[in-house]
């Protein structure tokens, strides 16, 4: 990864964070977008403390000429791009039927649309140096789960888009890789919304043992030397994967005992 150059989203804190860390100890390139500008600032200027290179650039990935902008930016800065991880996202727990279909729009306004603006406007440049696309994704990218309709929906979606856009660039030798942690000790639950778009007041429902951001960032940074296609990460979503598969009537189950009594 040395020398490589780096395009992270919601790099401002958590897991988009950590994997800056990750790939800047390898004396990567790293250009952090995010939308809070302080936050971001800190997070580079840690980076460079450290004799690292990078840079910010301040994005709303939820508009197409702001991710347009920022890879021009990233381009005119280091040359192209090699490594695209999408991870920007927000979250929201309410149940559909307590969900106005705005706040619905603004779930996957981040966590799809985002995703496509920005993989949209970096695709030339990753077709041309052969690189990586990493989509941050979640085991509600392929399971239930309860009081998350609106999160689940924008996940699923992202497994759609990616795996298909893996197939479609397989002979442009671009790799694509789709990375479901489990639940993960990150500040993005203080922001989650309620179902009236609103600041969700509801506690936080999880099922097993909390990740850390770090441990994410370490299986993006393998993931991505090793061109994996999919990971799955912490036992409680190599579980639900398997549950998924082969009994979904008792993942619902089990999921639906275990979150009510969390």
């Amino acid at each position: 990864m040395k020398d490589k150059i780096i395009v992270v989203t919601g790099a401002a804190s958590g897991i988009g964070a950590a994997i800056c860390r990750r790939f800047a100890r390898e004396k990567a390139k790293i250009a952090m977008l995010d939308m809070s500008e302080t936050a971001l600032n800190v997070q580079t200027e840690m980076l460079r403390a450290q004799g690292q290179e990078a840079f910010s650039i301040v994005c709303d990935v939820t508009r197409e000429e702001s991710c347009e902008q920022a890879m021009e930016d990233v381009i005119k800065r280091y040359g192209g791009i090699d490594v695209l991880v999408n991870c920007a996202g927000t979250t929201l727990r309410a149940h559909f039927a307590d969900c106005t279909v705005a706040v619905l729009r603004k779930i996957m306004d981040v966590n799809f649309f985002g995703y496509v603006n920005c993989t949209k406007a970096a695709l030339p440049s990753l077709m041309e140096r052969k690189g990586s696309i990493v989509a941050i994704s979640s085991i509600a990218g392929f399971a239930p789960v309860l009081g998350r309709t609106g999160y689940c929906a924008s996940k699923h979606a992202l497994h759609g888009l990616f795996n298909t856009l893996r197939a479609e660039l397989k002979d442009r030798g671009v790799h694509v890789m789709i990375v479901c942690p489990g639940f993960t000790k990150t500040n993005l639950q203080s922001r989650a919304l309620a179902g009236n778009g609103g600041p969700a007041k509801d506690p936080r429902t999880k099922y097993g043992k909390e990740s850390s951001p770090d441990l994410v960032a370490e299986a993006v940074y393998d993931g991505v030397i090793n061109r994996k296609r999919w990971i799955v990460l912490t036992a409680v979503g190599k579980l639900s994967h398997l549950l998924c598969k082969v009994s979904p009537a008792l993942y619902d189950w089990l999921m639906a005992r275990n979150l009510k009594s969390s």
